[in-house]
């Protein structure tokens, strides 16, 4: 078991843990994620890890309420308890010095682009960040973001905060504006889709962490597969992180969808 240290909420239905976890924290580069488990007949959650400090032994965790396991999770505080943890698991961000390099996050996809800014940045990139959001109480981690990058774009539904507008709008504002060498986004699938598409037109390469069904985590149950350059990958083992130009992303939105009614009953 895994102790929580502490718990902060983000936003309404956001909230940031920091979990013992020694041999994690040790280990775990940018990219990588953990399946966590509440309960001994709960369900297994992927979560990638925002943050960790081997020091402390601790990795950070942001955790969007948003049915009946993650509200489990939710409903903990510091002092209890996660059941399992098993990690550090996927292949890690490859960071390297590219260039400029673009960092687009929808929603809670901006806790685990976190990592990867700071990473991209330590490697002497120029890390340009757009953050997305229906609205400013919904954008996250905005100090950490600007104390670990050169610009940050804020990009918001109702214009309550930066511009009014969805993350293309700032990515594309950045691309007609100077050279990238890079994006990389993460955020809700339907985000990433015509992301992606931007950034191809752009002729912009582009990584895409994929937040798919996962089940073991592990390759075993092929619940997590995707159609990459028409090759079948899995998300746990192969990604998260893929070219976002090869991503058959209308497919991965069918199968997100298979289980929706019973999400919808379950909350």
């Amino acid at each position: 078991m895994n102790k929580i240290v502490s718990r902060e909420n983000l936003s309404e239905r956001v909230v940031k843990f920091v979990i013992e976890a020694p041999r994690i924290a040790k280990s775990r580069k940018a990219g990588h994620f953990v399946i966590v488990r509440v309960g001994e007949k709960g369900e297994r959650i992927p979560l990638t890890i925002a943050d960790s400090d081997v020091d402390a032994g601790t990795i950070t965790l942001v955790v969007q309420n948003v049915g009946r396991s993650s509200s489990k999770l939710c409903e903990l505080h510091e002092g209890d308890y996660v059941t399992d943890m098993v990690g550090p698991l996927g292949q890690a961000t490859k960071i390297k010095k590219y260039g400029t390099v673009i960092c687009a996050g929808g929603g809670v996809g901006v806790a685990p682009l976190f990592p990867i800014v700071q990473a991209m940045h330590k490697a002497g990139n120029r890390v340009i960040v757009v953050l997305a959001a229906r609205n400013k109480d919904l954008i996250i981690l905005e100090k950490e973001m600007r104390a670990n990058s050169d610009e940050v774009v804020i990009m918001t539904d109702d214009g309550s905060s930066g511009k009014k507008g969805l993350v293309t709008a700032g990515i594309e504002e950045v691309l007609q504006r100077e050279h990238v060498d890079l994006c990389v986004t993460i955020g809700p699938a339907i985000m990433m889709k015509f992301v992606a598409e931007l950034t191809k037109k752009y002729e912009v390469p582009t990584f895409a962490s994929l937040n798919t069904i996962m089940v073991d985590g592990t390759g075993m149950c092929g619940a997590c597969r995707i159609t990459v350059d028409g090759q079948t990958k899995f998300v746990c083992v192969d990604g998260p992180e893929f070219d976002a130009h090869k991503v058959d992303f209308d497919e991965m939105l069918k199968r997100m969808n298979a289980f929706r009614d019973q999400e919808l009953i379950n909350r």
